[in-house]
């Protein structure tokens, strides 16, 4: 009896610590994480860091003076291969950070390439290789799937133009850098989460002091809630034709401060004289290169060779391109291509056909290609990002309502520049079912399309 008493007096609290480390890592995986997760990590990367790399290749043989001293001063006879020597190790409430210096031998492209074997050994969801300088790399382990439940880190981010919009695999924020990239390409299918990626994108350019310029040829659906934020909107491939032909203008125009200051870009201008940098979103890009008649073709080669000349030339201007469809591809016509080529960045959620993940990734990382085209119909928002440099990783998006994303643009609303150029253009604010007719956000401009 006295048995039964003390095993249910210490099987009970047991029983009770277990089922709550269960709960905690379907329910809480960072708790769950950071109190067994880590520690086990740490313990099984110290006791088998060496055979692990061993087996995985990423040893090399000592050099003559190591085998010497080992030889005749430790007085070993067998003289164990050299594996990258750690540095620091650093766990997060993700994942754990390792630092590696590589010896003599090794480049970084051998560490990536064993990733998956690192992955198993250690027993980690995933192992991302990133180089921090030369000779040096950073093991990103995480801990389980960060993106099942996206939860964006807190950063705050100093620098201009730049926005958080996505998490990546290996729990660090994705940022859209438009110094950096200054244009980019987002693909993806029907409840993809391509849209989610475009509120977000929006949400974040919001607050800051930029215009935003909006193309929705879908009469403009998905755009009209972002009304009260933009500086312009056209929602017909006609007032696209004409939109985008004083976006061109408005470029012209810049290039010509720029040239009576003596300066290569906007961010050389004083303050004062500095035009606000302008971001043109274009949703379902593929409707400009749609043609019915052939009147339609000459305006839809008009509206191409604009769209090209602003990637080729508007950066130094201020004006970026965030280009948005379902599928992309060389058989939309003349021009897809062109276009395309000035696109740096590429984003690609789940497609349809294998020919969008191709035109989207497989110019710059054709190993990605397999990775969009395996994205499960259940995880939207998840896509395969990167750029030309030849580097990608996959990425979600944090959910966002449409009425939250409206709200916020209306929010900030007072920050929309005025551009002169595009002013018969600028959009009202949408009917809400129950209110009164809009308002015009300013005073009608004597200027037509």
């Amino acid at each position: 009896m006295t048995d039964m008493a003390t095993l249910w007096e210490v099987g009970l609290p047991l029983a009770g610590t277990a089922g709550g480390l269960g709960y905690a890592k379907v329910r809480a995986p960072r708790v769950f994480w950071s109190l067994v997760g880590l520690p086990v990590t740490r313990v099984r990367f110290a006791t088998t860091y060496h055979s692990t790399m061993d087996v995985c290749g990423l040893t090399v043989q000592p050099s003559r003076l190591r085998a010497f001293m080992v030889r005749n001063i430790a007085r070993r006879p067998d003289v164990q291969p050299v594996p990258p020597k750690v540095r620091r190790v650093r766990g997060t409430s993700t994942g754990l950070r390792v630092t590696l210096r590589l010896p003599a031998g090794l480049e970084p492209a051998d560490v990536m390439a064993a990733s998956e074997r690192l992955r198993h050994a250690w027993g980690v969801h995933s192992v991302n290789v990133v180089e921090t300088k030369p000779g040096f790399v950073e093991l990103r382990m995480t801990g389980y799937d960060v993106l099942r439940k996206v939860r964006m880190p807190r950063q705050r981010l100093a620098a201009p133009m730049t926005v958080p919009v996505a998490l990546r695999e290996d729990g660090t924020a994705f940022v859209r850098d438009y110094l950096k990239v200054p244009h980019a390409l987002t693909l993806g299918a029907n409840q993809s989460g391509k849209s989610m990626y475009q509120r977000n994108l929006v949400v974040g350019l919001a607050t800051l002091p930029v215009a935003l310029v909006g193309i929705d040829c879908k009469r403009g659906v998905e755009h009209r809630s972002y009304a009260p934020r933009l500086s312009a909107l056209a929602i017909t491939p006609e007032e696209a034709d004409g939109l985008l032909n004083g976006l061109v203008s408005e470029m012209e125009e810049r290039f010509d401060l720029l040239s009576e200051h003596g300066v290569a870009d906007i961010w050389a201008l004083p303050t004062h004289l500095r035009p606000a940098p302008t971001v043109l979103l274009v949703d379902e890009v593929a409707e400009l290169f749609l043609i019915a008649t052939k009147k339609d073709e000459e305006r839809r080669d008009r509206m191409v060779t604009q769209l090209i000349r602003l990637g080729q030339m508007a950066r130094a201007a201020g004006i970026f391109l965030e280009v948005c469809g379902q599928r992309f591809g060389s058989d939309l016509g003349k021009g897809a291509t062109a276009l395309r080529a000035q696109l740096t960045g590429r984003t690609v959620h789940r497609v349809n056909d294998k020919q969008t993940a191709e035109m989207g990734v497989g110019d710059i990382a054709p190993d990605a290609v397999v990775t969009v085209l395996t994205i499960p119909p259940d995880r939207p928002g998840v896509a395969v990002a990167g750029d030309t440099s030849g580097g990608w990783c996959r990425i979600r998006t944090p959910e966002l309502t449409a009425t939250e994303a409206a709200a916020i643009c209306a929010e900030h609303a007072h920050l929309a520049p005025d551009l002169p150029a595009l002013a018969a253009y600028r959009p009202v604010a949408p009917v809400s079912i129950g209110e009164p007719e809009p308002v015009p956000l300013v005073k009608p401009s004597p200027v037509t399309a």
